[in-house]
């Protein structure tokens, strides 16, 4: 710090030697010259930056082998005939990776007679397209299912925007004029296709939540005002079968809550096997308080908002009561089951994964802490099956069991299901058979994770496809056992699946014979489908040549991985993941800045190899910076600390917001010690949880400060202003756990002094991280009187900022700010 002083102290004078002398030779030639300039000429002199001028003095100190700051004016500009990245390269998607989604087919006979039957969606020319009928087993197979992007009903012209196909493959869903909700619900007119005729026909005249087909292909339930409905495909007829929705009474669709954190999808109904029933959600929402959200700028309501209200449960305050119902369409009769529970409170329950296992439901419930977890089985009674506790950590929300049905053939004597089991802090695999027994078979084990639960399941072969961490913390692979098998020890033998070094993502058909394996990294993406019977490749959906070639043209940042060893309270170490990505050319004499990019929430991870030009890779060539990511403490999938074990990720519980911020700062001190950086020019940013990590870390780095510039965005302020059920799972409630609440709120705001700039910026329609938590944050920087940072709202915009252009500015706005911290212009 203090060599850096001294050179600013230099350049200041050498600042004013050059103005005296300029001063002094503008005297000489005349003085009518000097009054018509001089005025002009010392505006112009006080506004340079520093950094302009601490440029020139450069030529001095690199006699001495002082390494060059790296400056927009000692920026590399040459490349030869290669092009490198910009802004105008990265906003138009020049050098983004081809993806497909297929939907494979699961019609009832396909588990044990695969053909490999999926549907795609060809692209074609002015926003067309098709969909067509493929088979993995039959490469002849090609049967179109949607001729067109468009068609007509009563002469009014509608888009697909989606489709779901039937598992007969003879009708399909088609959804239009869709209107977004929250991150994963929409209401749209659904209709259906006739394959045969191409002729459409609607699901209901209204619009409508979301729609699910049967086993059978003969029915289609739906979610219409909060209430379930049955379509009959054949007969074009909707039976009714909920009458209590409202909006505090959700049947078959989730509330705010369920949706975004338990759920993650707009559906919750489940079909038996059979389709002769279905399992469903009630919550009932009306204890739950009202949160307010207006919306400023919406069409129709220019002069006064348009006033949304959402059932919204803030940490504390009372949750969603959610209960199980069966629905028989035979009988035409609903049930509810209760589920007696001796440990947790009908108001306290959180049911978190539903699936049915034969002709009975299994479900999982667990306290407002996550701390214990029970299960049932629900039939003609509902019977708790086994439960379980969490010492110091808590339960994720898993929703991949897998039923197993009987087949002594095939060696399985008795039914059963595959579930994922905590084992030491690790998500493994276990099987549980018959499915009302409480012991269990480990089937994997060790300090690695099961990523995303069963994979698939082989009904002939009794093998088992998933997807770990084994190989690598920051790689994904996909690995099978068998279910039988018990040769490694007394655990199934893991077989690999995938060998090269990689980030693989899985999606297996019906009877898991094939494979349609991703590959996102580290190099550019591929796709195709393997036949894991013959264990081969059968067939390449993506191999992203055209992207390929067109790199050839261009220059992008270089991404280095690798592993930092940090220190924990007692000075003992650990190691964590971290990458860095290098400004274009990069130069080990001259010196950087760095941006430090976050997100650190409980079991996240950043730091992966999956291939991307990223918003990173813009700040790295159009700034001239290195963008770095560590995953400290409280992140997921770290299996690099056998002393730590799981605890590296489980170290929060109760605490969020008090190891973060030290782990950060320990790695941001490393970096400014490296010889290519400029301690001076340390800044960091996050987005949701990193936002609230980018405050955090600034409030906590005030003794010799390490960052001096730093944008939140959508930041959570104040924990007890988020959902109940994302929060108490890692802080339990505000009443439990005051203290946590209080060192995980940004509650000194003097801190904030020592900070040279920061941002923040927030969207005002935000239902997940409302505005409230900016608002609030403004308000203590106004009675602290901290005036050091900027500020802007997005109007009406959601968490992703997606609003009338705001995630283009909201980015805009990032890369400017860093471009003027690390020019000195915001010092």
């Amino acid at each position: 710090m203090k060599e850096v002083e001294g050179k600013v102290r230099r350049t200041r004078n050498l600042k004013r030697l050059t103005a005296v002398g300029i001063v002094f030779v503008i005297l000489i030639w005349g003085s009518s010259f000097l009054i018509s300039s001089i005025d002009h000429f010392l505006t112009t002199l006080e506004t340079k930056s520093y950094h302009d001028i601490h440029f020139h003095v450069q030529e001095f100190e690199s006699e001495s082998n002082e390494a060059i700051f790296a400056t927009p004016s000692n920026k590399p500009t040459e490349f030869g005939d290669k092009i490198p990245l910009n802004k105008k390269i990265f906003d138009e998607h020049v050098l983004t990776a081809k993806q497909h989604q297929i939907q494979w087919i699961r019609a009832p006979s396909s588990i044990y007679d695969d053909r490999g039957t999926y549907v795609i969606k060809n692209e074609k020319k002015d926003d067309d397209f098709e969909v067509v009928i493929k088979s993995v087993a039959d490469e002849e197979y090609n049967q179109v299912l949607i001729e067109k992007s468009r068609f007509k009903y009563k002469d009014a012209d509608y888009k697909i925007e989606d489709f779901i196909a039937s598992p007969d493959l003879q009708k399909v869903i088609l959804k239009t004029n869709v209107t977004s909700q929250w991150r994963h619900s929409s209401v749209g007119l659904y209709w259906v296709l006739e394959v045969a005729t191409q002729q459409v026909e609607p699901v209901f005249n209204e619009k409508i939540s979301t729609v699910s087909w049967s086993p059978d292909s003969l029915k289609v339930a739906f979610i219409y005002n909060n209430n379930i409905y049955l379509h009959d495909v054949s007969s074009n007829e909707a039976l009714q079968v909920t009458k209590d929705g409202s909006v505090e009474i959700f049947n078959g669709k989730p509330d705010w809550v369920y949706e975004e954190e338990v759920f993650g999808t707009d559906l919750v109904l489940w079909w038996s096997p059979t389709g002769d029933k279905f399992a469903f959600l009630k919550s009932n929402n009306s204890e739950v308080p009202e949160f307010v959200i207006p919306f400023y700028a919406q069409n129709n309501f220019e002069d006064y908002p348009e006033i949304v209200k959402i059932k919204y449960p803030k940490a504390g305050y009372p949750n969603p009561i959610v209960d199980i119902w069966t629905y028989d369409l035979n009988e035409s009769k609903a049930r509810k089951h209760d589920l007696k529970s001796k440990n947790i409170e009908l108001s306290e329950r959180l049911i978190t994964e539903v699936v049915w296992v034969g002709d009975e439901v299994l479900v999982k419930t667990s306290n407002r802490a996550s701390d214990l977890l029970e299960v049932y089985l629900v039939g003609e009674e509902s019977r708790l099956v086994r439960s379980h506790t969490a010492e110091k950590s808590w339960f994720e929300i898993t929703s991949h069991t897998v039923f197993v049905p009987k087949n002594e053939a095939a060696g399985r004597q008795k039914d059963g299901y595959i579930d994922t089991i905590v084992d030491n802090g690790f998500n493994h695999l276990a099987y549980f058979s018959p499915p009302d027994a409480s012991e269990y078979e480990l089937l994997t084990k060790g300090n690695w994770e099961v990523v995303g639960g069963v994979g698939a399941f082989d009904h002939n072969t009794n093998a088992i496809y998933f997807t770990s961490t084994l190989k690598s913390s920051i790689e994904r692979h996909v690995h099978s056992v068998n279910l039988l098998d018990r040769s490694d020890g007394g655990f199934p033998y893991i077989r690999d699946i995938t060998a090269k070094e990689g980030y693989y993502s899985s999606s297996f058909s019906s009877g898991a014979r094939f494979l349609f394996l991703s590959v996102l990294g580290p190099d550019v993406p591929k796709q195709q489908i393997n036949d894991l019977r013959l264990e081969k490749k059968v067939k390449i959906i993506e191999d992203n040549s055209e992207l390929i070639e067109k790199l050839r043209k261009y220059v992008v940042p270089e991404v280095r991985y690798s592993t930092v060893e940090l220190k924990d309270e007692a000075e003992e170490p650990f190691l964590a993941n971290a990458v860095e990505i290098l400004p274009l050319n990069f130069d080990k004499k001259k010196k950087y800045p760095v941006l430090f990019q976050i997100y650190g929430g409980p079991g996240s991870q950043t730091v992966d190899k999956r291939w991307s030009i990223s918003f990173n890779s813009l700040v790295a060539a159009e700034l001239d910076a290195i963008v770095v990511t560590v995953d400290g403490r409280g992140t997921g999938y770290n299996n690099l600390n056998h002393k730590l074990g799981a605890n590296f990720k489980f170290i929060v519980r109760d605490q969020l917001g008090k190891y973060e911020p030290r782990d950060l700062i320990s790695a941001a001190n490393m970096w400014a010690k490296k010889s290519y950086v400029d301690r001076e020019r340390i800044a960091i940013w996050g987005w949701s949880y990193g936002g609230f990590l980018t405050l955090k870390t600034l409030e906590t780095d005030e003794k010799n400060p390490v960052f001096n510039y730093g944008v939140a965005i959508a930041p959570v302020t104040k924990w007890k202003l988020y959902d109940s059920i994302y929060t108490e799972r890692y802080l339990r409630t505000p009443q439990d756990n005051p203290s946590g609440y209080e060192i995980g709120s940004i509650h000194n705001a003097t801190n904030f002094k020592h900070v040279k700039k920061f941002f923040i910026g927030h969207g005002s329609g935000d239902d997940n991280v409302h505005v409230q938590h900016s608002l609030q944050l403004l308000d203590e920087f106004n009675l602290a009187e901290v005036e050091n940072f900027e500020f802007m709202i997005f109007p009406d915009s959601n968490h992703g900022m997606t609003y009338h252009n705001g995630q283009k500015v909201v980015y805009d706005r990032i890369l400017d700010f860093f471009k003027r911290a690390f020019n000195y212009e915001l010092d």
